[in-house]
C-alpha cells in the first residue's frame, strides 16, 4: 500500500512544513522535493518556504492533493483529518510519533488512504520510490 501510494502521489502538501532547516519538519519536505514531488508548504504565517508558496490551511490550497503529510502534534491531527476530507486528497500520512486514532476514524471513513507513526522520507529510501 505505501509503495503504490509513494509510487502514484505527485504533489504533497505538508502540514506544519517548518521554516527552520534543521528542523525534520523541514529537511524531510526538502528530500520529497528533490525526490521530484510537488511540495506544497502548509504554514500559518510563511509566505514561502523550499522556494513555494505556502498556504496558512489546506482549505486554502487551490491544486489537488495526493497526500497530506502531517509535522504536527497529534491533537491537531483530527481537524486536519477534516479538512484533507473536505480538499478530498488521496492520502493522509502522519509523521513518525504521531498517532490519532480519530483521524484515523475521520480519514478512513472518507476513503483516504491512512498512514501513521512513519516518516514519509524513510518509507521512500527504503522501498526505492
Amino acid at each position: 500500500m505505501i509503495r503504490e501510494l509513494l509510487t502514484s502521489a505527485r504533489t504533497i502538501a505538508v502540514v506544519g512544513l517548518s521554516t527552520q532547516p534543521w528542523k525534520a519538519a523541514h529537511s524531510v519536505p526538502a528530500s520529497l522535493k528533490a525526490a521530484g514531488y510537488r511540495v506544497i508548504p502548509v504554514h500559518p504565517s510563511a509566505d514561502e518556504i523550499l522556494g513555494e508558496k505556502a498556504y496558512r490551511s489546506l482549505l486554502d490550497v487551490p491544486d489537488k492533493i495526493d497526500i497530506v503529510d502531517v509535522f504536527r502534534p497529534a491533537d491537531e491531527a483530527p481537524g486536519i483529518a477534516e479538512q484533507a476530507v473536505q480538499v478530498k486528497a488521496g492520502a493522509l500520512w502522519l509523521q513518525l510519533g504521531i498517532v490519532s486514532q480519530r483521524a484515523r476514524e475521520i480519514a478512513e471513513a472518507a476513503g483516504l488512504t491512512y498512514v501513521e507513526d512513519r516518516c514519509i522520507a524513510v518509507e521512500r529510501s527504503m522501498l526505492g520510490v
